[in-house]
């Protein structure tokens, strides 16, 4: 009868035996395959659940509003009883676990936000789909913001920064490299494009504090964080250039731990194809920098996807743990999805893995792991124990209550802004231009024609004769209508003025200029 409690490890499911997930090697990283409808989703709440129990915190996308439910009691439903009784778990019981709600809309869920700066200039490139050459701009942007003490918090900051830029285009270009107006325009519009798609509530303070995420409950279970991401899938590149900030925010933050008895925060990427797609090669070089070393801070990443060859093979030699649902081999992308798989498990000799990938019942998947010195065990079709809590997603109302009671809910729920490049910006360019009027009207004045006197002894009732040293009348200076470059920057950055957030952060590694606050 496998046992749930053991402090080591945490229980899989059964095949001809119990498996288990070593704590210890729970930093190792994994990968959870499978087609639609094969039994992922349920997996990753077991896994969640166990990683929970054993005082690991967790944090995990939900895609689909299903992993909602590990906040609330599941239910002895037919399907689980049935499993139960299959595996001979008879220690199961329903259960509840501490669960935070995070949403980057904060609408279903606690405001999930971070600054321009943290962002940095690579990944904020990768959200915004710009060119070599526009992000070689943003690069520029972004150095004079660093040489300037220009805090770049939220979106305005950003539009400001990029006016000042092209108003000072000339000295710019001499000191940092070649500035065209034609490709900052291109940058703006794509600022305005992610505006459009609810940026504007991503960025700025109070910014996202990674030991948020690391939180224990008081009866020592880990706490699991849950990123509401059915609405943010409607910008794949958002969310999931939001989730390599995040991992990459964990290298920078933790400190080195080598391998600890358990993991200090394990970590899912569902839908993880997204990380990949069209992405540059420079961009998945930093992932797999990143999950290689985030290993030694104690951070597990576990990445969730229909085919294992929607990983690169670079970052899929790092994940020692593996669970493969049932693949279709309808294509011939299928077959080789298949092949791929079957060759990355060690093989059993009692069934073909390929042939069996493709039979897996739902909720029965080929499960291999890290054994003792970190040797891969031989796969095992293994039927998955279901999850103790609900299968399924909350109401609304059970949501407003857990969020309620979130330990978040006063640092997070209310947007700051303080002074950045915004306001600063716009200061200099309403001060620039008060000098500019003022040097104007000083110009006019001096320029302005004397009252004529008049030679009351001479005249005789005809023309009057001025004075010689008055000289003939002249005429007023035409005001001009036309705007100095000040002014069109203080208005154009009035006119550009969003919703008003900011905090200052270091940017992590995947876009750090300098390191300083």
């Amino acid at each position: 009868m496998p046992n749930l409690l053991l402090d080591d490890r945490l229980f899989i499911g059964a095949s001809t035996k119990p498996e288990y997930l070593l704590l210890k090697y729970g930093n190792r990283h994994g990968l959870v395959t499978g087609a639609t409808g094969t039994g992922k989703t349920v997996t990753l709440q077991g896994l969640a659940e166990g990683f929970s129990r054993a005082g690991v915190p967790v944090f995990c996308a939900d895609v689909k509003g299903d992993l909602s439910g590990l906040a609330m009691t599941g239910e002895a439903k037919e399907w689980i009883t049935k499993r139960v009784e299959e595996i001979g778990f008879e220690d199961y019981k329903t259960d509840q676990y501490p669960t935070i709600f995070w949403d980057l809309f904060g609408r279903q869920g606690h405001p999930v936000r971070t600054t321009i700066s943290e962002m940095g200039p690579l990944l904020l490139s990768r959200i915004l789909d710009l060119n070599a050459t526009q992000e070689g701009v943003l690069n520029i942007a972004f150095k004079y913001a660093d040489d300037n003490g220009l805090l770049l918090l939220d979106l305005k900051d950003l539009r400001a920064l990029l006016i000042e830029v092209e108003a000072n285009s000339k000295t710019i270009s001499a000191t940092y490299g070649n500035v065209a107006t034609a490709t900052i325009g291109a940058v703006q519009r794509a600022l305005l494009v992610l505006e459009q798609q609810g940026g504007e509530n991503f960025f700025g303070e109070q910014a996202l504090k990674i030991s948020d995420l690391m939180r224990t409950h008081t009866d020592g279970r880990g706490m699991i964080s849950v990123l509401m991401a059915d609405q943010l899938m409607q910008s794949p590149r958002l969310y999931a250039t939001f989730l390599l900030w995040m991992l990459s925010e964990l290298f920078e933050e933790l400190p080195e731990v080598g391998d600890p008895a358990k993991p200090k925060l394990v970590f899912f990427f569902d839908e993880a194809h997204l990380l990949f797609d069209d992405a540059p090669k420079a961009l998945v070089d930093k992932v797999e920098q990143v999950v290689k070393l985030v290993r030694s801070k104690g951070v597990g990443v576990y990445f969730v996807t229909q085919n294992p060859i929607d990983i690169p093979d670079n970052v899929l030699s790092q994940l020692s743990n593996r669970v493969q649902h049932a693949l279709r081999a309808y294509t011939p992308r299928d077959q080789k999805a298949v092949r791929v798989a079957a060759e990355t498990f060690r093989a059993n000799p009692s069934f073909d893995t390929e042939e069996a990938i493709t039979q897996l019942a739902v909720g029965e998947a080929l499960v291999s792991v890290l054994e003792d010195k970190g040797i891969p065990s031989i796969v095992e079709r293994t039927f998955i124990r279901p999850p103790f809590s609900r299968v399924g997603p909350i109401t609304p109302e059970e949501r407003k209550a857990v969020m309620a009671n979130s330990p978040v809910g006063i640092v997070y729920d209310k947007a700051e802004d303080r002074e950045s490049a915004y306001e600063v910006l716009t200061r200099k360019a309403r001060q620039q231009a008060e000098a500019e009027e003022a040097r104007r009207a000083e110009e006019a004045a001096a320029k302005a024609p004397q009252r004529p006197t008049y030679e009351d002894d001479n005249y005789r009732g005809g023309p009057p004769r001025y004075r010689e040293d008055s000289g003939p009348p002249k005429s007023k200076p035409r005001a001009s209508n036309r705007q100095t470059v000040a002014e069109a920057a203080m208005k154009s950055a009035a006119r550009s003025m969003a919703s008003q957030l900011g905090r200052a952060i270091v940017r992590g590694i995947l876009g750090s200029l300098s390191r300083g606050r």
